[in-house]
């Protein structure tokens, strides 16, 4: 009787594939996006940031303190970038070189989608976010949004549109940074705002708001007596 060959196969199951760990990051570092637009926030690329913010300058400047018109403004720009692009064809064909094709030149739709995407959200947020304040059975959130508008409403009596846009492009280039750098220190400040703002409405609460009620519901009572 010949012993027969061992075999190959095992009969018990495969063992499972290992599992890859992932790396979770730590609690102190900082997730922050690569998008562009963060970068140009953040000072990541400081040339793109820093010609945002020299453009805005010198175009406030212009409008508002040489006082000249946005419609003279952009003709001028316009027949700048007009003469520059004749004067490079030119050059191109007295060198004997093909002057650039913009023909195959289109916008592509995936960035207009994008964009109208963007802007969707950006409305229904706006309008989510009304309805929550309204909504909000505190009155303290809804006196905070409505003093927020107020002040943005009496800083637009001293200051016009174009002036505004800037303070908002500087805010913009400037905010985030700072943010950045000083998160800690202002997560504190904020955070003792807040227990002062909240400490001065228990106390109204207390003082104003719980006696105007009780006042409210013992006249309904003696309303109830009434017409017993």
């Amino acid at each position: 009787m010949s012993d027969s060959p061992p075999s190959l196969v095992s009969d018990s199951p495969p063992s499972p594939a290992p599992t890859p760990v992932s790396s979770s990051p730590k609690p102190g570092e900082r997730s922050i996006s690569n998008s562009s637009w963060e970068d140009i926030l953040l000072w990541k690329k400081k040339k793109q940031s820093l010609s945002i913010l020299t453009a805005s300058t010198l175009t406030w400047v212009v409008l508002q303190v040489y006082q000249y018109n946005f419609i003279t403004i952009a003709s001028w720009v316009a027949m700048a970038i007009l003469a520059m692009m004749f004067l490079f064809g030119n050059l191109l064909r007295l060198l004997g070189k093909d002057p650039p094709k913009i023909d195959d030149f289109a916008i592509s739709e995936e960035l207009v989608m994008g964009s109208a995407k963007r802007l969707k959200g950006n409305v229904e947020q706006g309008i989510r976010w009304m309805f929550s304040v309204s909504s909000e059975k505190e009155w303290f959130v809804f006196a905070q949004a409505i003093g927020a508008l107020l002040v943005l409403s009496q800083v637009g009596r001293y200051f016009d549109f174009v002036t505004l846009l800037y303070m908002g492009v500087v805010t913009a280039m400037t905010v985030p940074l700072m943010y950045v750098k000083y998160e800690d220190q202002l997560k504190k400040f904020v955070g003792k705002i807040r227990a002062q703002g909240r400490a001065y409405y228990e106390k109204v609460d207390e003082k104003v708001l719980r006696k105007l009620k009780h006042k409210a519901g013992f006249a309904e009572k003696k309303k109830e007596k009434k017409v017993e």
